[in-house]
């Protein structure tokens, strides 16, 4: 082909064209200019097509399409001639050349022809399939998650019928191989195209796909081997999960196809809020109050923890409100670990509102022997 045409030009698109532009301007005129498509012109489409198929051959490959932007079509990989490094495909009646490294063919034949090319892109028989995964959301109290909690729950979700056990055939009768596909659920035809003979696989309309064939359908589940209904399952939640994380119960989804797995059920977990506790990361955190008297001599605090039980912990005299201490390995456990965060308190001192006579006139005499100044206000200082 001498003065070929510019190959972004012979499809239609820019030369900044991005792969899905070039993939679908080639599907669109390869429909267009197919032989079998254009009966009463075919010479003149089949040079058309062909020049269609060379272009997206091209262009399609990275490699080759910076070559032919920056050499033209007959650079030195011989885009335009065919020769070694060329790579394009060429068309003749008798077949193509190359087209087993062209995966678009396979989709443009399908559409013409209803199938695709035996050995490749054909549809199989098909075989064991995993049943369908399932979903579920629990929500729990932050002390469970911080303890671990057994739950027992209730889901909908299909189950093999208990009737004809999966077979979906009435009790008593049988299932029989499809004798149009002879059990595998496809067909093959051969076509007479201008390529030539041409094989193509389509789904077994007789049995659509199964390969097998049943005359009376089971009459509880109605020939579809399963049957929805209500299913109680336990769930243990491990100490330590965080809001949102996910528990996974492998093989407690739905029952699969033609001897499939079971899909598996993923239950989301989500975490109540406390009144008192909080979490970060792995470390429990909480604020604890103690008085004035507490945080200026220092004292003996009984922390209550997130299981219910009570530690001790000694703060030292002169304790500033927003003082934070630690018990170490008292936080969640992790998960996937063998070991613990912290609890991480923060001390909250909280000042007197109401005072006796008694009580303020100490307090003006601890300022007096602190070189403070006395207060001014009738109401004293923590008035």
């Amino acid at each position: 082909m001498a003065n070929k045409r510019d190959y972004y030009e012979v499809l239609g698109v820019s030369k900044t064209a991005t792969d899905e532009e070039l993939k679908k301007a080639y599907r669109k005129l390869a429909k267009k200019y197919h032989p079998d498509a254009n009966p009463d012109n075919k010479k003149e489409a089949e040079e058309k097509f062909k020049e269609v198929s060379e272009a997206y051959e091209t262009l399609s490959d990275p490699q080759k399409r910076r070559m032919y932007d920056q050499f033209g079509p007959d650079g030195p990989q011989g885009f335009g001639g065919g020769g070694p490094g060329g790579g394009y495909y060429s068309y003749s009646t008798s077949g193509f050349d190359g087209f087993s490294d062209f995966g678009d063919l396979g989709d443009i034949f399908s559409s013409f022809f209803g199938g695709g090319f035996s050995g490749r892109g054909a549809r199989q028989k098909a075989g064991p399939k995993k049943g369908r995964d399932l979903k579920y959301s629990m929500n729990i109290t932050f002390e469970e998650s911080y303890l671990g909690v057994e739950k027992e729950i209730s889901i909908n979700r299909e189950e093999e019928c208990p009737t004809c056990h999966g077979t979906k055939a009435k009790p008593g009768t049988t299932v029989e191989t499809c004798r149009a596909c002879n059990g595998t659920g496809t067909i093959k035809q051969t076509v007479s195209t201008i390529l030539g003979q041409m094989q193509t696989t389509k789904t077994c309309p007789n049995c659509n796909g199964e390969g097998k064939v049943i005359k009376e359908k089971c009459p509880d589940c109605r020939g579809k081997g399963k049957i929805r209904k209500p299913v109680k399952i336990k769930v243990k939640i491990p100490a330590g999960i965080s809001d949102n994380q996910t528990v996974v119960l492998r093989g407690e989804g739905e029952p699969g196809e033609k001897g499939g797995p079971k899909g598996d059920l993923y239950i989301v977990v989500g975490i109540k809020r406390h009144s008192i506790f909080s979490r970060n990361g792995d470390n429990v955190v909480c604020e604890i109050p103690i008085t004035f008297t507490q945080a200026t001599l220092g004292a003996d605090l009984k922390i209550p923890m997130v299981d219910g039980k009570q530690e001790n912990y000694k703060i030292p005299e002169g304790t500033q409100t927003g003082s934070k201490f630690t018990i170490r390995n008292k936080g969640f456990k992790s998960v996937n670990g063998n070991w613990s965060g912290d609890f991480i308190f923060t001390v909250v001192v909280q000042t007197p509102k109401k005072l006796t006579a008694e009580q303020r006139d100490l307090l003006n005499k601890l300022a007096k022997t602190m070189n403070e100044q006395p207060p001014v206000r009738k109401r004293g200082i923590f008035g």
